[in-house]
């Protein structure tokens, strides 16, 4: 893909995924049941 056509301007890295994990392994994601987490920085909404 290229970053410039991406809806954010850049590639993901290992890190937002990260985060993304975190959240899920956080009590902060207590209340959250049944998500499908799409980690592609908007480019399905394309």
């Amino acid at each position: 893909m290229i970053v410039a056509e991406h809806p954010i301007g850049r590639i993901g890295t290992a890190d937002d995924v990260a985060k993304a994990i975190l959240y899920f392994a956080s009590d902060d994601s207590s209340w959250t049941t049944g998500a499908v987490l799409v980690l592609d920085g908007g480019a399905s909404t394309k």
